[in-house]
């Protein structure tokens, strides 16, 4: 189904740039955006803008957040020592994918490593997703933590190989958590 309305084709072309969003699910989404009152189609809008402006990466752990710190970095209870689930994180924000041209330039590594190197960090657990890309991160973590003296592990594979974490529930994370292993 071609179109040659000019704002369709604008609205199509940018659903299409969207990660996994082919042409077909693009026109679909355009389709679905114009069937949308008004009111509804600006408040779909804003939403974004509001998120463009408002949502940033945590001054600490790089999750994102719309304050300076998220939840859990601003949590003063959170054991920042341990190794405990009740532990501090930190974001990648993705895996190495030299195929998707992601190398460790695009992810927040220097962000973890001047953490590391400020002190208070005893280990450090991996928990990329159990795929190729996963693997290859955590391996290249390790590789440059380790000489920093800091314990570096390995989430269990409680959590299927080829899955993803956002997926797994808090019994398979618990599991996956207590089975770790150093690297």
């Amino acid at each position: 189904m071609a179109y040659r309305v000019a704002p369709l084709t604008k609205l199509i072309e940018q659903f299409e740039r969207l990660p996994g969003i082919g042409k077909k699910s693009a026109q679909r989404l355009a389709l679905y955006v114009l069937d949308l009152p008004k009111q509804e189609a600006e408040a779909f809008a804003n939403a974004i803008i509001e998120a463009k402006e408002k949502i940033r990466k945590c001054a600490v752990c790089c999750n994102l957040t719309d304050e300076e710190l998220c939840p859990v970095c601003a949590n003063a209870a959170r054991d920042k020592s341990t190794h405990e689930f009740n532990a501090v994180y930190h974001v990648l924000h993705g895996c190495i994918s030299p195929m998707d041209g992601i190398g460790p330039e695009q992810l927040c590594v220097k962000e973890l490593l001047a953490r590391i190197n400020a002190g208070g960090v005893n280990e450090v657990i991996m928990a990329t997703n159990p795929t190729v890309e996963g693997e290859a991160t955590a391996m290249y973590l390790s590789r440059l933590i380790k000489p920093l003296g800091v314990k570096v592990t390995r989430l269990a594979y409680g959590i299927p190989v080829g899955g993803d974490l956002e997926y797994a529930d808090e019994v398979t994370l618990k599991r996956a958590l207590d089975g770790r292993s150093e690297l």
